[in-house]
């Protein structure tokens, strides 16, 4: 099986640390590196979460932070969601070895130019680190792959009415990155908050038994604390949904579409409006993905938390 390079990019944050579980359990991938931005907590948290995480599952690749605010705005951080830390919940081993001396730019820079074969990019938090990087290397873009990545919503906000978190937090980031001409594949809120996990399914991941199943187990249940008062039936898992889009796309069903970043609307900027009818004749630039077979996705959760076997943390 011919894998396939993917660098990891993101803000754990529970859901970016279960779709990081998820990403390391598959034989089709070879992640080559994780690079963290400032989103769900601040810089200095996410990088932090990413070192515990990677030591969780036992990722032993370099680890680099990336841009600690957003391109030109101030950031905004989440802790009503992801709690204080970023990562609240079950206790976590400490990172097992020091993030590089490159930003995370520079790193992803190194490893794209240096590669025999164009690179996934795995973007689940804002976009900051990929615009940086299509701004400072447009030279590198042949050879970027493939995007895929979590934000967005053709139908819906999350953190205003019209607005998902990860685009409203860098609006201008995710307007370069979707002009950029590379392909993209996005898992929105249209489909990630169909991507549910029941306490039912919490119960069977814990089931498991092994220490990983533990504490996926513990991260989806303080999650779900947050979104069981808003009528959520369980916790919704986006950022998984930017990995299944990489090794099950079977699982997905996705439509071709031209979509825009609002930046400048008093109540819509960080929209991801889409043209879903095709009413301006644009060529599309972004594969949309708008449902998931929940069934198989948790099916695939299971799967994927038993793959690690025994493993118990010292």
């Amino acid at each position: 099986m011919k894998k396939i390079p993917v660098i990891l990019d993101g803000d754990p944050g529970h859901d970016d640390a279960i779709a990081w579980v998820l990403a390391n359990s598959r034989q089709e991938l070879v992640i080559l590196a994780v690079t963290t931005v400032g989103g769900n907590q601040t810089l200095a948290k996410t990088t932090y979460n990413a070192g515990r995480v990677m030591s969780l599952i036992g990722l032993d690749v370099p680890r680099a932070a990336g841009r600690a605010k957003p391109l030109l705005c101030d950031l905004i951080v989440a802790p009503g969601v992801h709690g204080v830390t970023g990562l609240d919940g079950p206790g976590l081993p400490e990172p097992a070895r020091d993030i590089v001396e490159e930003e995370a730019v520079e790193l992803m820079a190194r490893l794209l130019e240096t590669s025999d074969e164009p690179i996934v990019l795995v973007p689940t938090g804002p976009l900051t680190n990929i615009a940086s990087l299509l701004l400072l290397r447009p030279d590198l873009k042949e050879k970027i792959k493939h995007i895929y990545m979590m934000g967005g919503g053709i139908t819906k906000g999350n953190w205003t009415a019209a607005a998902e978190f990860n685009i409203l937090v860098d609006p201008e980031a995710a307007d370069i990155v979707f002009r950029s001409g590379l392909p993209i594949t996005m898992a929105g809120l249209d489909v990630t908050e169909k991507a549910l996990v029941h306490p039912e399914d919490i119960e069977r991941i814990r089931s498991v038994g092994n220490e990983i199943a533990r504490i996926v187990a513990g991260w989806l249940e303080f999650f779900y604390q947050f979104h069981q008062p808003l009528g959520y039936e369980g916790a919704p898992v986006h950022d998984a949904v930017a990995i299944v889009a990489i090794v099950r796309p079977d699982l997905l069903t996705m439509c071709e579409m031209y979509v825009e970043v609002e930046l400048i609307g008093e109540y819509t900027r960080g929209a991801t409006v889409g043209d879903i009818y095709g009413y301006l004749g644009r060529k599309p630039n972004v594969t949309c993905i708008m449902d998931i077979d929940r069934e198989a996705f948790i099916d695939l959760l299971v799967e994927s938390v038993a793959s690690y076997g025994e493993v118990t943390l010292g």
